[in-house]
């Protein structure tokens, strides 16, 4: 019964880390394109790239929070 509460959240830490990493890839390709077609400075192209992985592992963390949250008010019950 307790390896399957563990293998519970190791698959919620597996989802949550794949969803991370693939919205911050896709997040970030996104923001330099947009960066390429829109800015000339190289300071204002690195900032929109920031800006698009910033929103990447904050979508992903806002997905993913809930998650384990969920698993933390069934502790205390």
């Amino acid at each position: 019964m307790g390896n399957t509460r563990k293998e519970e959240v190791d698959a919620k830490w597996d989802a949550c880390a794949d969803l991370t990493l693939r919205r911050f890839i896709y997040s970030s390709l996104a923001g330099a394109f947009g960066g390429l077609l829109l800015f000339r400075s190289p300071t204002s192209r690195w900032a929109s790239l920031a800006f698009g992985a910033g929103v990447g592992i904050g979508s992903a963390y806002s997905h993913c929070s809930p998650l384990f949250n969920a698993q933390n008010l069934q502790d205390t019950e």
